[in-house]
């Protein structure tokens, strides 16, 4: 019987590989540890007879194994059909293996997931947000991605991976609540169906959490170009809890789960546990420090600070979204601007002929989005903080603008923070823009140049 028929294949959860895993080991939860129990054993018969399971973060491989081990001797291994991200991997294994010819392309525990010999040592990748023990090698996770890819491309696809905490959402323990803040309490939506709200109590966690003006259509859009992973610096419970509220029905994410205990670096993210092309990824993130090793795919979010605490914790001292009873705007706020620049990335990335698609790289789309941002504009900075100046420099440079260091009639904008310096003042004797820094970062948040007007800078009284 075909593989696909019997395997839910139009689904792209790694749940099945967990569920599979739970019941053909013997498992009664993910924290079970069946080769633990393997190991006790000196037959372990897993299966007699055909079992399908999928491994699904990003794509999905689903094996159909028909194996048995006895005194670490394989009689039999079969491996037909599979998929990632609803593509095809085919194998065709001989019928009888021995257990030295295997290439050992992963492990859950101590055993090969593919002939289910003990192995000694480890290496390889941990993926324990598909399923606690799963370890995959480098030269699998290579074959995945390439495979995926393939198949993601076609339909007109690529990865997104996006931040939580200050980008799609925030969120404060109840004790943390400014008096100001305290009327919230009994505003907050139902949990019975949290797809009709955005402010939630969630008492067992002794927390309180404000989903992002916009965030709702920005993934159901966003689903429409990209296979959606959350990655945060959160606990894996934190995270799980936030994926519920921000996807109630697991449309988009489902196992593609990444928390701080799924990472290989220490206060750091990296695409290393994402099976994804890194030439196929884009990041969004509020903290580029975090992404040291892949800035090329970062689209850096301007912070969302609906309370009071998230304020006092990045040092500002200006009440909160919350206090001021205000929030971001649902048609034109940050998650409304980036979803243009995806749109425009996408467009860009698949614009041209199928064929060369697989060796397109979306770090090189995004990088000519960005450069168009501030083309044309010609900045010279004035008594700029020399700690500040090389970033700002950078940065505008990154979205097209030529910064020159002397005054000339080719010079649009001088950025300042003092009206009285000579290159102020000249900016206002030529009708030359004159603008705060700001005016740059803006810019470089919402990927369009903002209305000089707005960053005018004031005269000291």
């Amino acid at each position: 019987m075909s593989a696909v028929a019997d395997s839910p294949v139009h689904s792209s959860s790694s749940d099945d590989f967990a569920a599979f895993l739970d019941t053909e080991l013997g498992a009664s939860s993910p924290d079970s540890s069946p080769v633990k129990e393997a190991e006790n054993e000196d037959e372990l018969e897993i299966q007699e007879g055909k079992n399908d399971f999928r491994v699904h973060s990003s794509g999905v491989f689903m094996l159909q194994i028909s194996f048995r081990i006895k005194r670490r001797k394989i009689e039999s291994i079969e491996e037909t059909e599979g998929s990632t991200s609803e593509g095809i991997i085919k194998q065709n294994l001989e019928a009888s293996v021995d257990v030295d010819v295997c290439a050992h392309p992963g492990s859950f525990g101590s055993m090969c997931i593919r002939c289910g010999q003990k192995l000694d040592g480890e290496s390889g990748v941990t993926f324990g947000y598909i399923h606690k023990g799963l370890r995959l090698h480098d030269e699998e996770i290579s074959r995945l991605r390439n495979t995926d890819m393939k198949s993601l491309v076609c339909r007109r696809k690529l990865y997104f991976v996006l931040d939580l905490d200050h980008t799609l959402l925030n969120s404060t323990h109840l004790s943390h609540l400014s008096p100001e803040e305290s009327h919230l309490l009994n505003r907050t939506d139902s949990l019975e169906d949290v797809s009709k709200g955005s402010l939630f109590k969630l008492e067992h966690m002794h927390m309180m959490t404000k989903l992002r003006p916009f965030v709702r259509s920005f993934l159901k859009e966003a689903s429409e170009m990209f296979e959606m992973y959350i990655y945060t610096m959160g606990d894996r419970p934190y995270a799980l809890e936030m994926a519920k509220l921000l996807d109630p029905r697991g449309e988009y994410f489902n196992a593609k789960v990444i928390s701080r205990d799924d990472g290989t670096q220490k206060h750091q993210k990296g695409l290393d546990v994402v099976l994804g092309q890194e030439s196929a990824v884009l990041i969004l993130d509020d903290t580029e420090h975090a992404w040291m090793k892949h800035k090329d795919n970062l689209i850096l979010m301007e912070r969302y600070h609906f309370f009071a605490s998230s304020c006092r914790q990045f040092g500002f001292n200006c009440k909160s979204l919350a206090e001021l009873g205000n929030d971001e705007d649902e048609t034109d706020g940050a998650l409304a601007k980036i979803l243009k620049v995806l749109k425009k990335v996408h467009c860009k990335f698949f614009d041209k002929r199928q064929e060369d698609l697989v060796d397109r790289d979306v770090r090189q789309v995004l990088s000519s989005v960005r450069s168009e941002v501030l083309g044309g504009c010609v900045i010279v900075f004035s008594r700029i903080f020399h700690g500040a100046l090389p970033s700002l420099r950078k940065m505008a440079e990154q979205m097209g603008a030529t910064c020159l260091t002397e005054l000339d009639p080719s010079v649009t904008h001088v950025v300042a923070t003092d009206v009285g310096t000579e290159k102020s003042r000249w900016a206002v004797k030529e009708n030359k823009f004159l603008v705060h820094p700001r005016w740059i970062e803006a810019a470089n948040f919402f990927w369009e140049k903002q209305p000089e007007e707005n960053f005018i800078i004031k005269t000291k009284q």
